[in-house]
């Protein structure tokens, strides 16, 4: 099992990087949390790793932090959370906010999650509202806003970004939309994307 990666990384294009570890390229599908804070393209990057295998295929999901890792595999553990929702949890809010949210019993925030209803967020709070105590401690992430005009491209990535995420591809696109500005790049569209949604 893999369960830490250290090398560089040359790719990222949300919610995917690659790390190249000794001339092998890992790929791994992260949260918007994590590909924020990722280094520039070509600087060394430690990540951790869950590693999922199932009958017929092998799926590597990167971290950069290890409390996040935890969250990811903790809430998959809640009947109707898969890997998807899992992603999407971590990538709507920070691990210190959705634990907040877990614990005061907020369904209003945690149904805003794309794939989570009501019956999944009342599975959310019954099962981890006493798990949750150490996950707090995230630090809020900034937004790093480059000084180029939007390309269309990053629109583009953008929008795929949110359908991954369990958008629809008009939602998707309506979103990052309503919120991109000039000079944002995909991440801070995505990241603006999502807090609009949370907090409509």
């Amino acid at each position: 099992m893999i369960g830490r990666l250290r090398g560089v990384l040359v790719h990222k294009q949300p919610p995917w990087l690659i790390v190249d570890v000794n001339g092998v390229g890992y790929e791994l599908e992260a949260p918007m949390s994590t590909i924020y804070d990722l280094p520039e393209l070509g600087r060394e990057v430690t990540v951790f790793v869950h590693h999922a295998q199932k009958e017929d295929s092998v799926a590597l999901y990167g971290f950069l932090r290890e409390v996040d890792r935890r969250l990811f595999r903790d809430v998959q553990k809640v009947s109707g959370i898969g890997a998807k929702s899992a992603l999407a949890i971590l990538s709507g809010s920070s691990t210190e906010d959705f634990a907040r949210q877990v614990q005061s019993g907020d369904l209003a925030a945690l149904t805003r999650i794309p794939g989570i209803g009501k019956k999944t967020a009342e599975r959310l709070i019954l099962e981890l509202r006493d798990k949750l105590g150490g996950l707090g401690g995230a630090a809020p992430v900034t937004t790093d806003s480059a000084a180029k005009p939007i390309q269309a491209t990053a629109l583009d990535e953008a929008g795929i970004a949110l359908q991954q995420l369990g958008y629809k591809p008009t939602e998707a696109l309506r979103m990052a939309k309503a919120v991109a500005e000039e000079g944002d790049t995909a991440e801070a569209i995505i990241r603006k994307a999502l807090r609009a949604a949370l907090r409509s």
